[in-house]
């Protein structure tokens, strides 16, 4: 008798840790936020203003402009405006620092790969009003590229910039759309 009750309470338990578990995740309010955004739909115009360069690397203002320029076209979702003063919005960018430092080594103890590490303040804002829609004032980002003979290498690390500034407007659109 005592054995029948065992199998009997064994379904219900499993039915209430089921049910408990439905409750938990319906009640703490977390969602997905697929396809929603934050930024108000009145904004259709965005103008990517002039980066700042603050760093050594020769023309890396204009890799970064041009790869969030890039970004907010392919989304579709946005018009480029030619200037400021025709845009709903402005994004802005100050490429703070660029660091190369080594990421594996020959066996004659030179680097085989660097890695580059990018700091940027990035916004976004109303244009009319100055209201702040996003902001990182330490978004960073890396990329790697393979150290080669002299020529080579320049040639890798422009590629590995390229691809650094196109991953940073990419995770930085992504934060900027979902309002995080």
């Amino acid at each position: 008798m005592n054995m029948a009750k065992t199998r009997l309470l064994h379904p219900r338990i499993a039915a209430g840790y089921f049910l408990l578990a439905a409750l938990m995740l319906i009640g703490c309010g977390y969602r997905f936020a697929a396809g929603e955004e934050s930024v108000d739909p009145a904004i259709r115009t965005i103008f990517v203003d002039v980066f700042t360069n603050k760093t050594s690397e020769a023309h890396a203002e204009n890799i970064f402009r041009t790869a969030f320029i890039n970004r907010f076209v392919q989304s579709g979702r946005f018009k480029l405006g030619s200037s400021r003063g025709e845009a709903d919005a402005v994004c802005r960018g100050t490429i703070r620092s660029l660091q190369a430092s080594p990421l594996a080594y020959k066996a004659s103890n030179l680097a085989a790969e660097e890695r580059l590490t990018i700091t940027l303040e990035i916004s976004l804002e109303e244009r009319e009003s100055g209201r702040v829609i996003w902001s990182d004032g330490s978004f960073t980002g890396t990329g790697d590229y393979t150290v080669a003979s002299v020529g080579v290498t320049e040639a890798s690390r422009k590629k590995a910039l390229v691809k650094l500034a196109g991953d940073t407007a990419e995770r930085a659109y992504r934060l900027m759309i979902a309002g995080f």
